[in-house]
């Protein structure tokens, strides 16, 4: 257990290392790789210009992260068109950088366009506030990746071995002060950017200028041990799940003036099956820092991460493994040490939930926003609800701006009192003013994208979730819970995306067609859950469900919610939550 007591995962007492000494003779295949590379740049040109595959080489596909692309194949006819001696049916996914999820309707309507024209006719808004656009062939990824730079929006570093999309508590537009959060978002997502120009070169036709290699002051030349991620919350409302990022600031406001930020670090959802020594970890809380600080802040725990980070074993390379093998206070020792002057004691902070709020809204400055809900954040033409032309014929009328929430959903922000009664006719004509219909726990839920594109996914999970939905929901009927809020979140695999282990009740994908039953998280994002019931398939789940339903409607204590209900009676184990928000 760690200094928080925010876990029980085991303390490694591997000494610390610096990056020069980092499994010296031990670095995985990847540490060589980026330093080879030639600041990002492979052989990716000569991947991208070979027309035999719609593959690029096994390094070029690594260090294509890093430009914020995957390259993924069709898992549902992968051995079909292995028995027809064809490769795997290729394509990309292309993620963006975009802090804070914040989009103009211009930019909305060209990745949309581009979804329509390189991608599978969706986009899909992700649990990191980014657009993501799948089905991309190889050889529209380069005029997708240079189309999207042109909207001013770019996929730098949205994958890879560094600093991903900083995330913002959805719409800050609530007072001045949630529009300065948003703005340090916004900054700190440019300084922690890579300087290599290899990006500009491969895909914009940039010169590159010989003997002029751009250094890395801030990543050094093999850059991050593993990814590195970072969330602004802003109490009451803890939607970017805070303690799960490897960087949390906490936002302290007071009589509408933002003072500074409760600083966390150590959080992270990853873990591996059968695995003993990955796990799943909250932040612990490190003290608190001014407002204007908050660059030289991120930048000392993301150096100290960077040179003490196990270079050797990418399972245990994430923040939260160096905070348990140096230990807590000798890891805030080297970053008060980065940062100058010691950090003041953190302030003390309430969040009622990490949901989003649905419908409208009025801001502090009369304008007004519309959550809307997007289950598993794609947007697609189906049917009765028409997603994708909807939220186009919004954009080509709407004189604000989007911002995709960490929940997979989206806000129609800044609109003018006098535009509400259009934006809702938009919504209605395309079936998009009922999506919050059925079992109030429906709106809570997260999903990875899993099968069939992830390379990762062991289990369905995007596309399960409707039908799982609506089969937990007929359980909760039954048991009059039909209006209880829950947090339900599935996972393909145990990697962690759509944030599982923070779920009251999660679904973490183990086979085709089963999965960990996960218990107990709470509602406010301060306790992960556990493991309730490993490898069961659907009808185990239901009937497990059903027993717990039961027995929460007949013995809750007023006002509980269930992942506290389950805790109270013993029926999973006490996840042992963050001790105190103080971090004392």
């Amino acid at each position: 257990m760690n200094a928080t007591g925010n876990h029980d995962a085991p303390n490694f007492s591997s000494p610390s290392r610096s990056e020069g000494e980092a499994g010296r003779g031990l670095l995985s295949p990847v540490e060589t790789l980026k330093r080879e590379s030639r600041g990002l740049r492979g052989t990716l040109r000569e991947s991208l210009e070979d027309a035999i595959t719609g593959s690029l080489r096994e390094s070029d596909a690594q260090l294509l992260k890093f430009h914020g692309s995957y390259q993924q194949d069709d898992r549902d006819v992968r051995e079909e068109r292995r028995l027809q001696k064809l490769e795997p049916a290729y394509s990309f996914m292309i993620r963006t950088r975009l802090p804070g999820g914040v989009a103009t309707p211009a930019q909305w309507l060209a990745l949309d366009a581009l979804a329509t024209r390189y991608g599978n006719d969706t986009l899909r808004l992700t649990t990191r506030q980014a657009f993501q656009i799948h089905g991309i062939l190889k050889h529209d990824l380069k005029p997708t990746i240079a189309a999207i730079n042109q909207t001013l929006i770019d996929t730098i570093a949205a994958c890879g071995d560094v600093n991903r999309n900083v995330m913002v508590s959805a719409n800050p537009v609530e007072s001045r002060a949630h529009a300065k959060v948003q703005a340090h978002a916004v900054a700190l997502s440019e300084h922690l950017l890579p300087h290599t120009r290899a990006y500009h070169e491969i895909w914009l036709d940039e010169q590159q200028v010989v003997g002029a290699e751009a250094s890395e002051p801030i990543y050094g030349p093999t850059y991050l041990p593993r990814k590195f991620k970072v969330g602004f919350a802003i109490p009451p409302v803890n939607d970017v799940d805070v303690f799960s990022q490897d960087l949390g600031l906490i936002a302290i406001i007071e009589g509408g003036e933002l003072l500074g930020y409760n600083l966390l670090a150590g959080g992270g959802m990853g873990t591996t099956h059968g695995d003993a020594r990955t796990y799943p970890r909250l932040a612990d809380v490190l003290g608190f820092i001014r407002a204007d600080q908050v660059i030289t802040a991120a930048t000392a725990v993301l150096t100290t991460q960077r040179d003490h980070g196990n270079r050797s074993d990418r399972k245990l390379s994430r923040l939260k493994y160096t905070i348990d093998r140096l230990g807590l206070d000798a890891f805030k020792r080297e970053v008060e040490a980065r940062l100058g002057e010691p950090l003041q004691p953190a302030r003390e902070v309430h969040f009622d939930h990490n949901g989003d709020r649905f419908g409208w809204v009025e801001g502090f400055d009369g304008r007004w926003h519309h959550t809307l809900r997007i289950e598993s954040g794609r947007l697609r033409d189906t049917g009765t609800v028409r997603g994708l032309s909807g939220l186009r014929a919004i954009a080509a009328e709407h004189r604000g701006d989007f911002r995709l929430t960490p929940n997979q959903n989206l806000v129609i922000a800044n609109v003018d009192a006098a535009d509400r009664a259009r934006i809702d006719a938009l919504l209605a004509d395309h079936g998009l003013d009922d999506q919050l219909r059925g079992a109030t726990f429906r709106r809570f839920a997260l999903a990875c994208v899993a099968l069939p594109t992830c390379t990762l996914a062991m289990a369905e999970a995007e596309r399960y979730l409707p039908d799982i939905l609506d089969r937990i929901e007929s359980v909760l009927i039954q048991h009059g819970l039909r209006d209880e809020p829950l947090l339900f979140r599935i996972s393909g695999c145990p990697n962690g995306c759509s944030r599982p282990y923070l779920g009251e009740i999660a679904l973490v994908g183990k086979a085709p067609g089963r999965y960990n039953l996960m218990l107990g998280a709470d509602f406010e994002g301060r306790r992960l859950n556990r493991l309730y019931r490993e490898n069961i398939d659907e009808a185990a789940i239901l009937a497990e469900l059903d027993m717990l339903f039961a027995r929460f409607a007949a013995e809750r204590a007023g006002g509980e919610h269930f992942g506290d209900f389950v805790v109270r009676t013993g029926i999973v184990r006490a996840p042992v939550a963050i001790a105190v928000e103080l971090g004392a």
